[in-house]
């Protein structure tokens, strides 16, 4: 969606993605021990977590058909209330230099806006995904490991992603029901013990059902190829 909306081609994507890929491991390593401290120390932040995430989980469901418009967000906002952002894309470059009135003026380019929402964007979705690993465990080798291994195979799979994304119109609804289960689940910890694999297998078969229901849906709405008789009219 941010690539689309700022139109950055192919070839400038990938620049952007290697900065994001190491900019979410950087962050999701310092959350990921702050995480585990805080729980160690304070055990009722499950509880909280656990709220947190079904809350999210029902205003994702609410808000799974809008789409955000970019051009309003208050980070690009700030940016460009902050800096001066050139209109045209340059490269693969996130700042040029411009001679105005006998002085050189830094500009940024789309290209850094892109990239600073790529960021922020992983930080949203860090606040989400890692409390719900602490639902599975609180070892910080293995949440860590886990995301960093996640973060890195998204990296390599996302033009696939990109490309089968609009597809599964319904995924975004099994989204929001798996953080509504996992949520549930981290505020019952203490009272119903899940196993993992019960827990790993109820999210499986919620995301593999929206995705059936996605294709369904979609062969239901395309609209049918028009009837000719033999002689073509």
């Amino acid at each position: 969606m941010l690539f689309s909306f700022f139109a950055v081609p192919v070839e400038l994507q990938k620049r952007v993605l290697i900065y994001g890929v190491l900019g979410a491991i950087v962050m999701r390593t310092v959350m990921i021990f702050a995480g585990a401290w805080l729980i160690s120390q304070f055990h009722w932040l499950l509880y909280v977590f656990g709220a947190f995430l079904l809350v999210t989980g029902v205003k994702m469901w609410w808000f799974a058909d809008e789409r955000p418009d970019l051009e309003r967000n208050p980070l690009v906002r700030w940016i460009r209330g902050h800096m001066k952002v050139t209109d045209a894309l340059h490269g693969e470059r996130f700042f040029v230099l411009r001679e105005e009135g006998g002085r050189v003026v830094r500009y940024a380019t789309p290209l850094l806006l892109v990239l600073v929402l790529v960021e922020a964007s992983d930080l949203i979705f860090a606040v989400d995904s890692i409390p719900a690993i602490f639902a599975i465990t609180t070892d910080p080798f293995i949440v860590l490991t886990s995301n960093v291994f996640a973060i890195l195979g998204l990296r390599a799979m996302y033009f696939l992603l990109a490309d089968m994304a609009a597809r599964f119109s319904l995924l975004k609804y099994g989204l929001a029901i798996v953080l509504m289960f996992v949520g549930v689940k981290m505020m019952l910890i203490d009272v119903v013990k899940i196993p993992v694999l019960v827990s790993l297998g109820i999210v499986a078969a919620i995301i593999t059902a929206s995705i059936i229901l996605s294709f369904r849906k979609d062969a239901r709405d395309r609209p049918a190829a028009p009837i000719t008789d033999p002689i073509g009219n």
